[in-house]
């Protein structure tokens, strides 16, 4: 078997390979941009203490999502789009969750926002979510579902906590070792735990 050397691809290059179902080509691509993204964030936010979860969690939305990336666009803009709404989205439940912590949100009825992709897009996507599907599969089943909760179905923190009957400092932890599973298994390919 052929060892390929990613670090000469493009970014371009490395995403299609990644939509093809090679999902090793996503390596270099965090490579290339972490330092930048962690940077951005720790100007943003202030507060290195949640940088590396939010680098993370851009990261992985990225790689769940790459089959919605646009060409047009430079990756290192659109990986710092999603580093920039992930740090507004966990800035917006901090406040909120200050202003009022008595808010209960409830989980029955929620959705993931769907929009209606082309005849193209579904091939694509469906080749996208069976390589996900595969990866969340060989996770414990624990952290499957914490995963899925987390980063399929967008939940916050509090609202897995409460949803999950568990301490939010259990459920940060968690998120961080399932994050880190799913990470290796990116990169790494068919490792199991």
């Amino acid at each position: 078997m052929e060892i390929k050397d990613y670090r000469q691809y493009d970014d371009r290059t490395l995403i299609a390979m990644v939509v093809e179902g090679d999902s090793r080509a996503f390596e270099p691509l965090f490579t290339r941009y972490k330092d930048a993204i962690f940077a951005m964030l720790i100007k943003r936010s202030g507060n290195s203490d949640d940088v590396e979860d939010l680098m993370q969690e851009a990261f992985t939305k990225a790689f769940i999502n790459i089959n919605r990336y646009n060409p047009s666009y430079d990756f290192g803009a659109w990986i710092c789009t999603i580093a920039k709404n992930a740090l507004v989205d966990f800035n917006r439940s901090r406040r909120s969750k200050a202003l009022n912590p008595e808010v209960n949100i409830p989980l029955e009825g929620r959705q993931a926002a769907a929009n209606s992709p082309t005849p193209e897009e579904s091939i694509i996507n469906a080749q996208q979510q069976a390589q996900i599907d595969k990866y969340i599969a060989l996770l414990p089943e624990d952290y499957r579902q914490i995963f899925t909760m987390r980063f399929i179905d967008e939940y916050s923190y509090e609202e897995i906590a409460e949803a999950l009957d568990m301490k939010l400092g259990t459920v940060k932890t968690r998120i961080f070792r399932v994050r880190s599973m799913m990470c290796n298994l990116i990169t790494e390919g068919n490792k199991t735990f």
